[in-house]
């Protein structure tokens, strides 16, 4: 169960990342991007699930707690590397390829998971034991499909293990003893009865932010995002590079000093703001805001650790592990059958209930530059 009052709302951290300098940087150096552990990576021991298998992660990911239980599980020994946010993982997994700093990966999302498919880093592979209905949440390349075919998670090799939403959430506190009406909706946020008040997360240094933006231009199009954001700039919203900086730095809930009742998190969040009872929460996610995301996690090509590296992946996807997800990692297992926290029913509705504004991998992977440069050619990012 989750905790009723935790210290902080939300403890999922992206840190912030540009992924174009990450690219420049490792293309430079690639020997200097790896993030090995010190023994060779996957050095099987035989069979019967023995032999050393290395899992990279987002940095958001309980390594511990993870590597204790799937070595257990498997009978391998699991060792759980970090390699930063969603996008710096991936583009250490491609500048890799052929060489892969582990045997297997958790953590690319829907932003960047396109870019694994057509780099070829992914081995194709679908767990045995992929919970039913998984495969609405596969990856499909090239044709904008929102509806993939039966067997596209074994195709690609991207599993998926968990979902959640990026919302903007507010403090419904502040609005309550300001008299001021709730926004609602992405063009509420632009409204001057709401100047100054919102906090936004760079898309070029953080997932979370990079989230955001796919969901201002499935909205408004491509023709349409930057004039919306720019009207949002010129509204008084704030930009910070990374989550943590704007929701304790910035939020009003999200710590001392917070002068923002706006800010772009997660749908997640306000099952995190509960009061002590567990009775109501300071916080809501605007539901007619969020775009949806999808982690996964895959078998590596090259891996030194091939069957060990599948066994991991299996585990991913395992009742065990999916069951821990909501209170490890704050987001929504991706087998429907785990129950979820009472917090998370009351607090934090699933927003794929409604209307969210979502777009496919590929349709990212061959579009998010060119939005990076647009907006940053209106609002100078």
């Amino acid at each position: 169960m989750t905790p009723a009052h935790p210290t902080k709302p939300l403890a999922r951290v992206r840190r912030a990342v540009p992924v174009v300098a990450l690219a420049a940087v490792c293309g430079l150096a690639l020997t200097g991007c790896a993030i090995g552990p010190s023994e060779p990576p996957g050095q099987a021991g035989g069979a019967g699930g023995t032999g050393t298998v290395v899992l990279a992660v987002h940095d958001s990911f309980p390594n511990e707690e993870f590597a204790k239980a799937a070595s257990k599980a498997t009978g391998y020994d699991v060792k759980v590397v970090s390699a930063g946010d969603g996008g710096e993982l991936t583009n250490k997994l491609v500048l890799t390829k052929g060489a892969p700093i582990a045997d297997a990966f958790f953590g690319a999302d829907t932003i960047f998971a396109s870019r694994l498919v057509e780099n070829d880093v992914v081995v194709p592979y679908a767990p045995a034991g992929l919970p039913e209905g998984a495969e609405q949440y596969a990856v499909v390349d090239g044709t904008g499909s929102q509806s993939p075919p039966a067997d596209a998670v074994g195709e690609t090799g991207l599993v998926p293990v968990d979902r959640g939403a990026t919302c903007v959430n507010i403090d419904t506190e502040w609005f309550a003893a300001e008299g001021l009406e709730e926004p609602e909706s992405y063009e509420d946020l632009a409204d001057p009865a709401y100047r100054d008040l919102t906090v936004l997360l760079d898309p070029t240094a953080s997932s979370t932010g990079a989230s955001f933006l796919v969901g201002t231009v499935a909205k408004f199009g491509e023709d349409g995002f930057a004039d919306y954001w720019k009207k949002l700039v010129d509204n008084g919203a704030r930009i910070e590079q990374g989550w943590s900086d704007a929701y304790y730095g910035q939020f009003t809930q999200g710590g001392e000093g917070g002068t923002r009742p706006i800010v772009v998190s997660y749908a997640s969040s306000p099952a995190f703001t509960v009061n002590e009872e567990g009775t109501a929460t300071t916080t809501r996610a605007l539901l007619d805001t969020c775009t949806r995301q999808v982690e996964y996690a895959g078998v590596l090509a090259g891996a030194a650790n091939d069957a060990g590296a599948r066994a991991v992946v299996d585990y991913l996807v395992s009742t065990e592990f999916q069951r821990t997800i909501p209170d490890a990692m704050y987001m929504t297992p991706i087998d429907a059958s785990v129950e979820m926290p009472e917090a998370w029913a009351r607090f934090a509705p699933d927003p794929a209930a409604k209307q969210t504004f979502d777009l496919t991998p590929g349709e990212i992977e061959r579009g998010r530059e060119g939005w990076l440069k647009t907006l940053g050619e209106q609002i100078g990012l």
